[in-house]
């Protein structure tokens, strides 16, 4: 009665009281109010204001009757109030008993203490766990006190060990009540007890029997335990060294067959290793051991220990390891077959050893014999380059002669006859003028005299070559021919990214018979695709790979016969620069020869460039002047060029008089072989007569040598240059741009 009490005392006042006294109040003081004004009326005996206290009576009465019906309506609401707060009441003791009956209803031991950490409430199962609290909660006592009464009575484990320290730690979780924690009790049961703070600073303590619990727990444990064990034999049976363990008793509590065969025993495991002591007997007294350290006790968690010993007439590694639970584990190795194939091992060391030496001096002998090979090798290259510098320069020279007055011949007035014998004359010249230089140019990429310069180049400069020099070309066959600007850049080598576009361009002319052919440059990532399309017979895809071979054509009808090496120095060259090529054809419908650059950011033209390009638009009038050391040479540029209507003086050497003379009289331009007599070169004749000349003079220079470092040593000097046999077209159109009429 006493708790149900305290629970009715600490409902939370409605605000419904508060309006109920207040209306109380106020008819307490308009009572007093009427009663005063009506015995005021009653006392007044002034027979003169007779009227008047008559007057101020009918007020008063009315007044009255105002305050009347005033309190008659307060009255009303209290009683309303009053009918309110006894259903409340109702409502409240109804779910005070509700909430009563579930808290009996758990099976776990519920407590409640209030703000000032005193028993409010608590149910039957929290005395049966905690009987000895059955006489005390009555009076409502605090925490501490139950606390004290159970350390007292020495209730827990903790407690019966330790009052104080249980005492203090039980009350610091109390006061913490964050969560759970378990108690074992010394009745051997174990109770669970979850506390939390309720929102008016109370705590609530949930007390679990999990005894149960625990039980099944310890035999889990048991059971893994016991699978472990398991395990660990099963792993000592696969072993192929001899094990044994040993508890912290030193009592024998593993081992396995390994063992029992090596130590010897047959029977009685027991009597024999079943206590450390004994494995120490056996093994020196029965099986020779020769040290007895190896099978020692260790004292505390130690390193492993390896020994190697002799037992038996057989060689052992006995390893030892002392446990962190105080045990001591063995493993006995027997290594002697090992030891036996290590000797044999030796010996087969020392036997290969020597033939290591016999064969390292035997390849040293080879490696020499490779060096000079290699250095052969190297000799021969280079002698191969040589000659075909020296071979390009002497093959050209009597065909530049013969085109030079061939070209003479062509431009005179001549029979029919003659003309169609000059025509093929020329024809044939042009193809033995390709044929040469495609074999020279594969036999350099061979040779490895041709290495790639790779550097940022504007497309457009490559594709506006290809154009002037393809264009009438195309035009002459009726095709259409078209070559975009594109505004790219790539990273590669010119003369050899612009040769490769001249054989794709070529051969796309050479087999098309009507239609066209187009250049286009597209992005792909990092790399620009460059195709050339045409509306050619298409190639058959068995023959895709065979076209890239040397003297490989297509048998198929083309207007102009190549020499089937055009595709070949594509191959080398593309894979010299580390291009990919593609090839995409369908026979009827042309085909698409693509090769993939990698992109360049965009940069300004260099100034040696500029430079060169203004040297050739120099003024320059007079006559031409021809230093060359062949004679056939000379005579046929000068026909070809007094043909054109010029004046030629010709010499052998920059010293000859006739070129001297020629030369101080202000000569108009000067054409010279870069490969003269006495290793003179054409670029050292050119600055030895300019050095002669009264003002500037105009020069050019004729060579077969078509290796990059001509073409830069040339370049970085600003003369311009034709490579032999020289085309009269070409001549003709250098002299035009230098001024030189003809």
């Amino acid at each position: 009665m006493a708790t149900q009490g305290k629970n009715e005392a600490s409902v939370a006042k409605d605000p419904r009281d508060e309006e109920i006294v207040a209306l109380k109040e106020r008819v307490r003081r308009l009572e007093k109010v009427n009663e005063a004004l009506i015995d005021r009326a009653e006392r007044s005996s002034d027979m003169e204001g007779s009227y008047s206290m008559f007057e101020t009576a009918i007020a008063l009465e009315a007044m009255v009757r105002d305050r009347t019906g005033e309190l008659e309506d307060a009255l009303g609401k209290l009683a309303e109030v009053n009918a309110y707060l006894e259903t409340v009441s109702r409502d409240a003791d109804a779910a005070r008993a509700r909430l009563r009956d579930a808290i009996e209803s758990l099976s776990d031991g519920f407590a409640l203490f209030d703000a000032n950490d005193r028993l409010v409430m608590h149910n039957k199962a929290f005395l049966k766990i905690w009987p000895e609290f059955a006489d005390v909660t009555e009076a409502s006592p605090t925490f501490t006190d139950l606390a004290e009464q159970l350390a007292r009575g020495g209730r827990t484990m903790g407690s019966r060990l330790s009052p104080d320290s249980w005492m203090r730690e039980r009350l610091a979780r109390h006061r913490d009540a964050s969560g759970a924690h378990v108690q074992l009790l010394s009745d051997g049961r174990w109770v669970q007890i979850n506390e939390l703070r309720t929102t008016e600073g109370g705590t609530v303590g949930i007390y679990t029997d999990i005894t149960s619990v625990k039980a099944e727990d310890a035999r889990e444990r048991a059971r893994e335990l016991a699978e472990r064990n398991l395990a660990l034999q099963a792993s000592l049976d696969t072993l192929s060294e001899g094990a044994c363990l040993f508890d912290s008793q030193r009592r024998l509590v593993a081992w396995n067959e390994p063992l029992i065969r090596m130590l010897g025993i047959e029977n009685d495991l027991e009597g024999a290793i079943g206590r450390h002591e004994r494995l120490s007997d056996w093994c020196v007294g029965q099986c020779g051991l020769d040290m007895a350290h190896a099978v020692e006790w260790r004292s505390g968690k130690g390193p492993r220990i390896s020994t190697d010993c002799s037992m038996k007439g057989r060689n052992f590694v006995i390893r030892s390891v002392s446990l962190s639970a105080g045990g001591m584990a063995y493993a006995f190795d027997d290594v002697t077959d090992r030891i036996r194939f290590q000797r044999s091992l030796t010996e087969q060391a020392e036997t290969l050893e020597k033939r290591v030496q016999e064969r390292t001096a035997e390849l040293i002998e080879v490696n020499r014999q490779l060096v000079e090979a290699k250095n052969e090798a190297e000799q021969a290259n280079r002698s191969k380059t040589s000659f075909i510098a020296a071979a390009s320069h002497d093959l050209l020279q009597p065909l530049n002669a013969a085109r030079l007055f061939v070209s003479a011949l062509a431009e005179r007035r001549l029979a029919a006859t003659n003309r169609g014998l000059v025509r093929q004359s020329a024809v044939a010249l042009d193809s033995v003028e390709e044929l040469l230089e495609a074999l020279f140019e594969i036999s350099r990429l061979d040779a490895g005299a041709i290495q790639p310069e790779i550097a940022a180049l504007p497309l457009d400069r490559i594709l506006s070559a290809l154009r002037i020099e393809f264009a009438p070309l195309a035009r002459q066959d009726g095709l259409k021919f078209d070559i975009p600007e594109t505004g790219l850049w790539v990273q590669s080598d010119l003369r050899l990214l612009r040769r490769i576009l001249q054989n794709f361009v070529s051969n796309a002319i050479r087999y098309t018979e009507e239609g066209g052919v187009e250049v286009r440059a597209r992005e792909e990532g990092d790399h620009v695709a460059i195709s050339v399309t045409d509306t050619g017979p298409g190639i058959d895809p068995e023959k895709r790979e065979e076209i890239f071979e040397e003297f490989r054509r297509l048998k198929k009808t083309q207007k102009t016969p190549g020499k089937g090496l055009g595709l070949a120095i594509v191959r080398r060259a593309s894979a010299m620069l580390g291009h990919e090529i593609d090839l995409q054809s369908q026979e009827g419908t042309g085909s698409t020869f693509t090769i993939f650059v990698p992109r360049a950011e965009p940069r300004q033209a260099s100034p040696a460039a500029v430079a060169a390009g203004e040297s050739i638009g120099r003024s320059a009038q007079g006559t031409v002047t021809v230093v060359d050391n062949d004679e056939q040479v000379q005579q046929g540029m000068r026909v070809l060029l007094e043909n054109w209507g010029l004046t030629v003086v010709t010499g052998g050497h920059p010293d000859d008089p006739a070129v001297v003379k020629s030369v101080t009289r202000g000569t108009g331009l000067l054409i010279a072989d870069y490969h003269l007599d006495d290793g003179l070169t054409g670029d050292e004749a050119v600055a030895m007569l300019r050095a002669r000349h009264p003002g500037d003079l105009p020069a050019v220079i004729i060579t077969a040598d078509r290796s990059d470092e001509v073409k830069q040593k040339l370049g970085s000097q600003g003369l311009p240059i034709l490579t032999k046999p020289v085309k009269p077209a070409q001549l003709r159109a250098l002299l035009r741009q230098l001024a030189i009429t003809g």
